[in-house]
């Protein structure tokens, strides 16, 4: 246990990097960190070093194995299973997808498009963004395991129970005809090289760092103002664990914003210290993550508002049971 304990100090919390930047900004630069700009300065260098250098190990490590899974042969596995056992690979799938919201749609058409029950696709329109590996191994970077897996675990039941709600309505005429009428040529994927998929997993660290990049950049600087400049009070008086409205404010101000889950990590870590509950953090994160306006625009495009009305509540609904949940019991994860 000590030596787990260590090595997730080490590797993924990376505490010999907090107190190089530490060394850095005191030795260097001249100023405390236990003052204001000094601990702003600590906090983004750190953040942003620790999540890029994170950030390029998991999501290649996570591309190499993705490569066995080419978007042919996932419509493949797809289709050999029925009803609910469909909707949880299908969320166990999006969870080696590490794409936004919005890169998860062209994915979301394809298999529509193949055929797949759309209770299915939206089991992995929702989990592809929401929950990915690269992500948890952050989360546990930035608060701990237990927190990590009760994010994936939550994560993956909305999109089980989003999706097989959906299966259930049968809404399948709620999507745009010309989905179902472009079919698509099968075409037999090319077996890849240990040196391909070395390669494929290289491309795609630099693909997603090009993405994220500026909404690390981001939600680093904001999570550094709200750790060192914005008073707890005041934080505590609008988003505090007593206030029953804060996982409302929380999910309806995420919703609208487009980022990635590792621009808002950096937020949720400095509201987290603020006091602020874990479910109303959580309800925050997932608002940005899953129901972002980009998709639900592009989304808008491919089905009808009422499929795009149940999917946006069955989503916001769940985000909010899931924040007042941790905000009661998020003393068990801390």
């Amino acid at each position: 246990m000590i030596v787990f304990e260590w090595l997730n100090d080490q590797l993924l919390k990376m505490n010999w990097l907090s107190e190089l930047v530490r060394l850095l900004v005191e030795n260097v630069f001249g100023l405390s960190v236990s003052e204001r700009i000094g601990g702003s300065i600590h906090f983004f260098l750190y953040d942003v070093i620790k999540i890029f250098i994170l950030l390029s190990i998991l999501i290649f490590i996570i591309s190499y194995i993705q490569s066995f899974f080419p978007p042919e042969r996932t419509k493949k596995i797809l289709g050999r299973f029925k009803g609910v056992s469909a909707n949880i690979l299908a969320a166990l799938l999006g969870t080696v997808t590490p794409f936004c919201s919005c890169s998860s749609i062209p994915l979301f058409i394809g298999f529509t498009n193949a055929g797949l029950p759309i209770g299915v696709t939206f089991s992995f329109l929702i989990s592809s963004p929401l929950v990915d590996l690269a992500s948890v191994l952050l989360l546990a970077s930035i608060f701990n395991w237990k927190i990590a897996i009760a994010y994936v675990i939550v994560g993956l039941i909305l999109a089980v129970t989003g999706g097989t709600v959906i299966s259930k309505l049968k809404l399948e005429k709620y999507v745009e005809p010309f989905i179902f009428n472009n079919k698509v040529m099968e075409v037999e994927q090319e077996e890849l090289t240990r040196n391909d998929r070395i390669s494929f997993a290289k491309d795609q660290v630099i693909s997603i760092i090009k993405k994220v990049w500026i909404y690390v950049l981001i939600g680093v600087g904001i999570g550094a103002v709200i750790h060192n400049w914005i008073p707890e009070s005041l934080i505590s008086m609008v988003l505090g664990k007593d206030k029953w409205w804060s996982v409302l404010i929380a999910t309806f101000v995420g919703i609208p914003m487009y980022a990635d889950i590792f621009g808002t990590l950096p937020i949720a870590e400095a509201l987290v210290v603020k006091g602020v509950g874990l479910g109303t953090v959580l309800s925050f994160m997932m608002g940005v993550t899953a129901l972002s306006l980009p998709s639900i625009i592009m989304l808008k495009r491919v089905v009808k508002p009422k499929l795009l009305g149940i999917f946006v509540g069955i989503v916001t609904v769940g985000i909010i049971m899931i924040g007042y949940l941790f905000n009661a019991f998020g003393y068990l994860f801390i």
